[in-house]
């Protein structure tokens, strides 16, 4: 099935200095994510969670063309992980910086962010990362002291 591209203006949400996140994206949108800096892209949206959306190798052949590395992490809306947040934090350091990463709403990623920081930052400092990008993960807090 061939999932027509609407037109969306794109989100970028700084959270730090090597991580931005976003909404879902078009492979039209992948040259301004280059042109903005990026080095890398990461997805942490599965293939088919929505009609709405274009696969992963859309994306990824976009993203070779504009000489951007590109990394498919797909987590399951409702169902992040600590795993995952390891996960995210492995990817962040392994690929070039800053990275671009999205989801259907961004909010995924920002608590994959989260996840990856908690232990290496205070919950207070995650929660204002967050915050100021758009981002409200109270409800997160938690769950990241414990960690």
């Amino acid at each position: 099935m061939r999932v027509m591209e609407k037109a969306m203006t794109m989100e970028i949400r700084t959270i730090s200095d090597t991580v931005s996140v976003s909404p879902q994206i078009t492979a039209r949108d992948v040259p301004a994510i280059a042109a903005a800096g990026f080095r890398a892209i990461l997805c942490n949206r599965p293939d088919g969670e929505g009609t709405d959306q274009p696969d992963f190798a859309a994306i990824e052949a976009a993203a070779r063309k504009a000489g951007l590395q590109t990394l498919f992490q797909p987590v399951v809306p409702g169902k992040v992980t600590d795993r995952d947040g390891a996960d995210f934090r492995a990817a962040i350091a392994a690929l070039p910086k800053p990275v671009f990463a999205y989801c259907r709403t961004g909010t995924r990623c920002a608590m994959l962010w989260s996840l990856a920081q908690a232990g290496q930052l205070t919950v207070d400092e995650i929660m204002q990362a967050t915050q100021a990008a758009g981002y409200d993960l109270a409800a997160l807090a938690p769950r990241l002291g414990a960690s």
